[in-house]
């Protein structure tokens, strides 16, 4: 795992070299934070959104900061397929957005992610949610994620590691957000 300078919400400064103490939330300041979207629908769900993590955590300019738990959650837009398993993790990362978008589509071949219908299957699916407070607009990278607000799936797993965070367009927090979704979600834990 990288080596990094925390800060926890009190200012006191925390050196992260394996996991972080429970019951507190750090800003990583030698770079950014992002949270990244992770499903799985085709195979050993619970396994491909583990080995996910993994390669993520394997770069070397990324540090894994906080995991959700894994929830069951039912398809959208093309609803005639498998259930998929869902998380978000946060990340401390060196990385623009950009780089980290190659990595994650890198990591998704890898895996043998291929697009071939939208919303369709997929062994794998790992989606920049947020960076920083960035708002990005350009071909083939839009961050906050445009659909975040509305997709179950994200919000109540985020909402479990960062609830207080503010979608830097909407000026709501994660946990606003989970409840503007009201009941009938289609999300599970597992």
């Amino acid at each position: 795992m990288s080596r990094g300078f925390l800060y926890n919400t009190s200012g006191w400064p925390h050196v992260l070299t394996s996991r972080l103490p429970c019951d507190q939330h750090y800003t990583f300041i030698m770079g950014n934070i992002a949270f990244i979207g992770i499903g799985s629908n085709v195979g050993d769900k619970i396994r491909n959104c583990g080995q996910a993590t993994d390669e993520i955590s394997r770069c070397k300019e990324i540090t894994v900061v906080a995991q959700s738990s894994l929830y069951r959650t039912e398809p959208i837009g093309y609803t005639q397929q498998d259930w998929f398993i869902n998380c978000v993790i946060e990340i401390g990362t060196s990385l623009t957005a950009y780089e980290l978008l190659n990595i994650l589509g890198d990591i998704e071949l890898s895996m043998g992610r291929r697009r071939i219908l939208k919303w369709g299957p997929r062994i794998i699916d790992l989606d920049i949610l947020f960076f920083n407070n960035e708002i990005i607009r350009c071909e083939g990278l839009t961050i906050p994620h445009p659909e975040v607000q509305d997709r179950a799936f994200v919000l109540i797993p985020l909402c479990e590691i960062a609830r207080d965070y503010v979608h830097p367009l909407l000026k709501k927090s994660i946990a606003q957000l989970v409840t503007d979704l009201g009941s009938g979600t289609g999300i599970e834990k597992v």
